[in-house]
């Protein structure tokens, strides 16, 4: 006589659906002094930054005294400066949020997505339906289905 078969079968179902707009954002990189000089045949007294009043102050370029080293001949001379960020007077941060963003030498600015007609479903039969959004959006859909036999 046979034996019949026997088996647990478990099955499970699942549906999600992923709607997102991303927000605006904007980066502010504070950039320091710099200071630069070189040449050849010129001597210098005094050139370089001078050190800010305080951790908020940027550093100030000092153009020294320059001379001739030996009057009547050739020579070169180059310097540059770039003046560093200074932290704007009454930026307070509330929150780990800028009330204001400061005017930094390095900006990166991006726009918040537009939602649109950004919309998802899923109904009792587990289809899911997407509609495209606006610029920056996405929207994720998943079906999921699990069988388990043991």
């Amino acid at each position: 006589m046979a034996v019949p078969a026997r088996a647990d079968i478990t099955t499970k179902f699942s549906s999600s659906v992923q709607l997102t707009v991303d927000a605006a954002a904007s980066q502010a990189t504070r950039i320091g002094s710099t200071y630069s000089v070189s040449g050849s045949n010129v001597s210098a007294t005094l050139g370089g930054l001078t050190a800010p009043a305080s951790a908020t102050d940027a550093a100030t370029m000092n153009g020294g005294t320059y001379t001739q080293t030996t009057a009547g001949t050739d020579f070169n001379f180059s310097q540059s400066f770039t003046g560093g960020d200074a932290i704007p007077t009454g930026t307070t941060v509330t929150s780990g949020v800028v009330a204001s963003l400061p005017a930094f030498g390095s900006v990166t600015t991006t726009a918040g997505g537009v939602a649109g007609s950004l919309a998802g479903t899923i109904d009792s039969a587990h289809t899911v339906s997407l509609t495209a959004g606006g610029a920056g959006t996405s929207a994720t859909g998943q079906f999921v289905s699990e069988i388990t036999i043991k």
